[in-house]
Order: structure tokens, then sequence, then C-alpha cells
């Protein structure tokens, strides 16, 4: 049993992140090939994401094979040989538990360094192509945004590199906002940062508080954008990138450096742990769940759908504690909550198939 277990949980991881990394490829493909990056940016990035995608499906894959070989146990009578032969369902469920432990082990690889270092990689080289000049000017009919306080229009590129048509709108001063617009530009490299060069253009500069503008032509303006390539190198770390030992126990500097207070932090920590723990509770449910029908020559699709609407359930619960633990840094204990409830589904379903089995057994002895 253990061995099918793991051939069909192989099969399934297989198609399952074959089917999540080609969802999440083609959207980084439009992204990443749009700002003008190589078929290999690509590449690095698509295999940076694939952690946190087999971290997703394993759980999921895990599942699917339990019920699938206990459904095909059933339908072949093996179940009820074993039973027959008087093996409970308690002890028919460790080959079962020794798989999620291997599941276990696998996912925690992967939640605790894995995926923590492929994001904190994804990240620096997002950061690095967002810093990237020519990713973020060099496209045509499209309002960009570099800062919340800068907007570029460029209504087509030549093939000499030539901006033609330029609208460049500053607002980073509120009180004098200037609008440039040049019929040309080129984007030139100086010593003190890169510099645009708008040719034959008008700067027209609007004070808010006096309601007055004036407008200055020009034959030829450099305006310096080295401060816009700086703006994104004070990043905001994200929880996911950051090793568990400094979620637990995180510092003030590292609360600073990061997205969300101490309540994230030690949630984030406890639930890399719980997602191990509900590794190994997902086979057993759908396990247990399976086994408290008896044997019938239509199956057991009842049970199937009970143990995916439990799924279903206990994924809700999850949700709910999340929220509630984020909101408060004592309430960690809630990141436990779904390998909880799992393990105490799994453990009466697994009591009611043993007092099934004695029932049906004293309703076979012969009086």
């Amino acid at each position: 049993m253990l061995s099918q277990l793991l051939v069909l949980f192989g099969f399934f991881s297989l198609v399952l992140v074959s089917v999540y990394w080609v969802n999440r490829a083609i959207g980084l493909f439009d992204q990443l090939i749009s700002d003008g990056q190589s078929a290999l940016v690509f590449l690095e990035f698509t295999a940076l994401t694939l952690p946190y995608v087999i971290l997703i499906v394993l759980p999921i894959s895990a599942f699917v094979a339990a019920v699938y070989v206990t459904n095909r146990l059933s339908a072949e009578s093996e179940m009820v040989v074993l039973q027959t032969a008087g093996a409970s369902a308690v002890r028919i469920a460790r080959p079962v538990f020794f798989f999620g432990v291997f599941v276990a082990a696998m996912v925690a690889i992967l939640a605790h360094i894995l995926v923590p270092a492929a994001r904190s990689e994804l990240a620096s080289r997002s950061a690095e192509i967002s810093r990237d000049i020519v990713a973020q000017f060099l496209k045509e009919g499209q309002f960009l945004h570099p800062t919340g306080d800068i907007s570029v229009y460029i209504r087509e590129i030549s093939d000499r590199g030539e901006l033609k048509e330029l609208f460049l709108e500053d607002s980073r001063n509120p009180k004098a906002i200037v609008t440039y617009t040049a019929e040309k530009a080129l984007l030139v490299r100086a010593d003190t940062g890169p510099r645009l060069v708008m040719i034959n253009g008008l700067a027209q500069t609007y004070q808010p508080e006096s309601r007055q503008l004036s407008t200055i032509a020009f034959d030829d303006f450099a305006y310096d954008i080295g401060a816009l390539m700086h703006a994104g190198d004070m990043r905001i770390r994200d929880l996911r990138e950051l090793p568990t030992s400094v979620l637990l126990n995180p510092s003030q500097a590292d609360l600073d450096s990061a997205r969300g207070g101490l309540a994230d932090f030690r949630f984030e920590g406890h639930d890399r742990f719980a997602k191990s723990l509900l590794a190994i509770v997902v086979p057993l449910m759908g396990f247990a769940t399976l086994m408290i029908g008896g044997f019938s020559r239509f199956g057991v699709w009842r049970q199937i759908i009970g143990a995916v609407v439990l799924i279903i359930l206990v994924q809700m619960a999850a949700n709910a504690s999340e929220d509630m633990a984020r909101s408060n840094e004592n309430m960690w204990g809630l990141a436990y909550l779904a390998p909880a409830l799992g393990a105490l589904a799994t453990a009466t379903f697994l009591w009611i198939a043993s007092m099934n089995k004695i029932r049906r057994a004293k309703l076979r002895r012969p009086t």
C-alpha cells in the first residue's frame, strides 16, 4: 500500500506542479518579455517560483493519492479481505501515516529552507530588473509610472532608440508641478547617472497655490533620472523570504525591514511548522473518511465527496484562524488549528470505522 501511495503521489505531484507552473509561467512570460528581458531571465524566474508551487501542491497530491489508493483497494475488495483477516482501521492506516510523514519531511524542507531562499533571490532579481532604466522607459504607447510622482508617455520608439513625442510629468514637488513635452528624446549615460535628453520641447510649471502656469521652450534639455533609479533601493522584504528563526524571534530591525507586525512574524513562523503537520493529517483524513463506509457495489463516491468537503471546511477554518492570529501576537497558536481539526476528524472517523467493524462482526456471529 505504501508503494502505491508513493507512486501515485509522484504522478499527481508532477501533473499538478506542471499545471500550476504553466499557469504562473504564462503571466511571467508576458511581463518579462514585454519589459524587454531575455528568455534566460524568464527561465530563471520560473525556476525560482517552483519551490513555492511545489509547497502548495504536495499536500493536495498526498490527499488525492490517499483517496485514490483507498478507493481502489475498496473497489477490488482488498480492503474487505484485510478487515476480515482481523486488521483494524488503525492498523491499515499505518502505511498512510508513514506516507504522510514522508510528505511532511518534504514540506518542511521546502517551507523552512528552499522557499525562503528562492523568494529572497526572486525579490533581489525583481529589484534589479525594476531598476533597469531600459525596462522602465522603453515602452511605447503606455503611460508609465516609475514612481508615484512621475508619469511618462512615449508615442513611438524608433529603430535608432529615439523616443518620439515624449510626455513627462514630475510632481515630486507639490508646490511646483512640471510637465515636459518634447518632439524626441534620447537616453544617455553620464558620470552622475543616466539622463534623459529632450529635444525641441516645452517645460510647463504649474503652481497650485497661486494657480500660475509658466512655460519655457527649449531646444534641448537634460533631465536627471538618476534619482528614479534608486527609488526602490530600500526594499521592504516579504515575510516568506525570511528564515524561520527570524520570524519566531524578530529584532526591531527585522520588524522595520519587512512588511508586517510582530503578529504576522509569529504566525508566519509557526505556520511553516503547521504546514508540515497538515501534510501528515491530510492523507489520513482522506483515508479515514473512506473507511467509515461499508462495502458497496456502487463504490465509495459519497465518502469521496465527504472527504473533499472536509478538506474545504478545514481550509476555511485555517483561513479564519489566520485572520485572527495576524491581528494578535499572542494568538499564534491558531496556526495549528487546521492540523488539529484534521487530526480530530481522522481519529473520529477511524473510531467509527472500528465500531462499524465490531458491529458487523456481531451481526455475522451465529446465535
